[in-house]
């Protein structure tokens, strides 16, 4: 019976496969398909008991969660040894399906609530993926601490913050020469515009907005890309709650 179930979960995970293909050019192993649909029963067991998500039906967390996680090769191809960082990572997006997808990859998950952090840690266990941790702090304090600050190849967010404030969060991170996506909606270019100030400041420059369409989605994503030419000043990040309360914009 263990073996029918399981061919029978493999075969509704073919969804991802196909759009992921079809979208990004992403080639899924059978192995990585189980692990997606692992991932996708340990978020709708524990959203039962801790708030991580509203999207839990299958059909749905392969669009709006692991779909839209792997979004982010259309603005950066990943490398073998990339030193990621996802801020804010909440239930593990878009994260734990960029390390799933590129086991090569060597990934920190940044979240402030420990609850999280507790269930980010059992998908970790539970898929036995290697050279991922977990970072319990708030962005404020991560930019300054010196074994992550100016660290990441890639520094990645979802649904954090509006630009001005998430510049600050996410430059201080990345290394000159990286890269920071912001994953957002509609007001992707009226944010860009607004974070000008924010950019210049904390020596991030605007590389790109890349729209994309998800399947059966009718709102648009977009891909900020920042790339960092210069050093952060040592200021930045302020602290805790200053950049949301002061946007440097």
């Amino acid at each position: 019976m263990g073996y029918f179930i399981f061919t029978f979960r493999l075969k509704l995970m073919q969804f991802l496969a196909e759009q992921a293909a079809a979208l990004f050019q992403i080639s899924l192993s059978p192995e990585q398909l189980a692990q997606f649909d692992t991932y996708a029963r340990e978020l709708a067991d524990w959203s039962q008991r801790m708030n991580l998500t509203a999207i839990t039906e299958l059909q749905a967390v392969q669009v709006r969660h692991f779909l839209d996680s792997l979004s982010v090769v259309k603005a950066i191809k990943p490398f073998t040894n990339m030193r990621v960082i996802d801020i804010g990572t909440g239930a593990g997006f878009p994260g734990l399906p960029l390390k799933i997808t590129f086991p090569e990859i060597r990934m920190t998950l940044m979240e402030a609530t420990g609850k999280k952090i507790t269930f980010l840690q059992h998908v970790i266990d539970t898929l036995g993926l290697k050279d991922v941790k977990t970072l319990n702090a708030r962005a404020e304090d991560a930019g300054q601490m010196p074994q992550h600050r100016g660290k990441y190849d890639l520094v990645v967010a979802r649904s954090v913050a509006r630009m001005p404030v998430l510049a600050e969060y996410m430059l201080p991170l990345a290394k000159v020469n990286g890269r920071c996506i912001a994953m957002k909606g509609e007001t992707a270019s009226e944010e860009a515009n607004d974070s000008k100030r924010a950019l210049a400041l904390l020596g991030g420059k605007l590389d790109g907005i890349t729209a994309l369409q998800l399947p059966e989605v009718a709102d648009a994503h977009y891909l900020v890309t920042i790339q960092k030419i210069a050093a952060t000043p040592s200021a930045y990040p302020r602290k805790p709650g200053m950049p949301s309360q002061k946007p440097l914009a």
